[in-house]
């Protein structure tokens, strides 16, 4: 039986996740003897604001402040984001820890690989994937990659200097792309590869002494199989679309060592254990996780709350009704919302939880309701009660 398939059958409560996702980081830190850091979004929650991005800074560095080891094993699960931010937080990193791991038990895409070529060790699985670092960029409302954009240019170029004429089709295009475009498409492009092929020279292999043959490895030689492998990541003409996944054997093939946790039984089964724990975690209105062993902190999709309906035959605002649909399941749960003090409970309605926090009547996913708490009580300026 699959890990994930043994904890679908136990319904863990949410508190019992959370404990058992400890069990399993406390695990891995045991294994390789050193901190462990999560950064992780869901994947799937694309409305929410699941890319790296500058208010990842701060809960970053707050949980690094929990721990006090010399090593660090990052956990990363992200579609990419930010390349700027992303160079924050290895900096961030390798400013308080003299060696990182960065472990993917399953996706990090985009600057999420660039974070992992700053990696001094890669540690990957035989699911998990990494992806191209050819910049994407916005431009007449569509999102694309850089490179794609300036290989055709170049294209064109050629076309003029083989023909000596124009194809009138190409006219509009050229007419609403400015020279600054172009030159921040190349920007852009440059600026993840110039950063992957600093940090795999200078972390990734920093202990790469000697050639198979004996021969002593030169910084030249570091740097210069650095730029290979950023350049072979950047090739748009290569992987065809930014949505493409690049395995361990597609990175091997490319010269760079990665280490397959799965060979080592105890590590593998506490990585994939704490992988399904995670997307499990997701199945919740949390959309991104910061959390080391002893400290976590959350990001939520928070309901939003309607205005504040008065039922018949009480006063005005003296109760809300909210109507909040899980984002697991999809049911649709009314809430009552004592406004100042408790009024009887209305037919079909569940009372306001304590503590912001409702258990899906349908398939138990833990609800936040403190944004919605707080707009009724913005828009009536009356206190949400609860006994």
């Amino acid at each position: 039986m699959g890990v994930y398939t043994e904890y679908l059958d136990k319904q863990m409560s949410f508190a019992d996740l959370t404990e058992e996702r400890k069990l399993q980081l406390r695990r891995i830190s045991e294994a390789r003897n050193r901190d462990v850091l999560v950064f992780a979004a869901d994947l799937r929650k694309g409305d929410a604001p699941i890319a790296i991005d500058y208010p990842d800074l701060l809960p970053i560095r707050d949980q690094l402040s929990n721990l006090t080891g010399e090593s660090l094993d990052l956990v990363l699960e992200t579609p990419g984001g930010s390349g700027e931010v992303a160079e924050d937080i290895v900096r961030l990193l390798h400013e308080k820890y003299s060696e990182v791991g960065v472990i993917i038990p399953g996706y990090s895409k985009s600057a999420g690989t660039i974070i992992a070529m700053a990696g001094d060790e890669i540690l990957m699985g035989p699911g998990s994937g990494l992806g191209p670092i050819d910049a994407q960029i916005a431009w007449q409302g569509k999102v694309f990659s850089a490179d794609a954009l300036l290989e055709g240019m170049e294209k064109i170029k050629r076309e003029v200097e083989s023909t000596g004429d124009l194809n009138r089709a190409y006219i509009p295009m050229l007419q609403a792309l400015s020279p600054g475009e172009l030159q921040s498409a190349e920007n852009a492009l440059s600026f993840a590869k110039t950063l992957v092929t600093e940090w795999l020279a200078k972390y990734k292999f920093k202990n790469w002494a000697s050639h198979k043959n004996g021969d002593s490895v030169t910084e030249e030689e570091r740097h210069h199989r650095a730029e290979e492998i950023a350049t072979e990541l950047c090739n748009h003409r290569r992987w065809l679309t930014h949505a493409r996944s690049i395995r361990l054997p597609d990175l091997e093939e490319m010269g760079l060592k990665i280490t397959n946790y799965a060979v080592n039984d105890s590590l593998g089964d506490a990585i994939d254990r704490y992988y399904a724990l995670l997307q499990m975690t997701f199945t919740s209105n949390i959309y991104k996780v910061f959390e080391t062993p002893g400290s976590q902190i959350y990001r939520f999709i928070s309901p939003q709350a309607p205005a504040p309906a008065t039922p018949q035959g009480l006063p005005e605002a003296s109760v809300a009704i909210l109507e909040v649909n899980c984002q697991n399941c999809g049911q649709v749960t009314k809430i009552q919302a004592n406004l100042g003090e408790i009024q009887p409970l209305q037919e079909g309605c569940v009372p306001y939880p304590a503590g912001d926090k409702l258990k899906c009547p349908n398939c138990s996913a833990e609800l936040d309701l403190s944004e919605a708490r707080r707009q009724v009580e913005a828009q009536t300026k009356k206190p949400v009660v609860t006994e």
